[in-house]
């Protein structure tokens, strides 16, 4: 038996924004419009979907079609607590351990500058990692740089 094929759900405020911001993070792209459509607006327009709707939901893919897809919905309410689960972001995969904590800082500085907020740093050796940043995106969703 195989693998169940995975998507990752956010609730949001801002599904569109969401997705900008996740596409950076994780380097994928906006969900293309489906086959017939040039544009998202030309497929919504032909379902009838009104203006006020069009940011209910937004989708981002992996360009090379290995990750999940992530999903951003809108939900009227906001966050309240902690997530009780998180993504932890690759930033720095394969870099060797001299170099690991410059390249989650440049990875870091690139959020930061798309909304992100920076709330924590683990230097190598703390929590039993080799180094890491926590930080939430533009709606308060925590996430790891590693």
């Amino acid at each position: 038996m195989s693998a169940r094929e995975v998507q990752i759900t956010f609730d949001a405020h801002d599904p569109g924004a969401q997705a900008e911001f996740w596409a950076v993070a994780l380097r994928y792209v906006l969900q293309p419009p489906p086959d017939g459509f040039d544009t998202w607006d030309a497929a919504l327009d032909a379902w009838g979907v009104p203006p006020e709707a069009r940011n209910d939901r937004s989708a981002i893919v992996d360009p090379d079609g290995a990750g999940p897809r992530v999903f951003f919905q809108k939900v009227p309410e906001g966050k309240v607590a902690k997530n009780k689960l998180h993504l932890d972001v690759r930033a720095a995969a394969g870099v060797p351990p001299e170099g690991r904590m410059a390249v989650l800082e440049e990875a870091c500085e690139q959020l930061l500058a798309l909304g992100a907020s920076r709330f924590q740093r683990f230097e190598p050796g703390e929590e039993l990692g080799s180094g890491f940043i926590v930080m939430q995106d533009p709606e308060g969703n925590e996430f790891c740089l590693d």
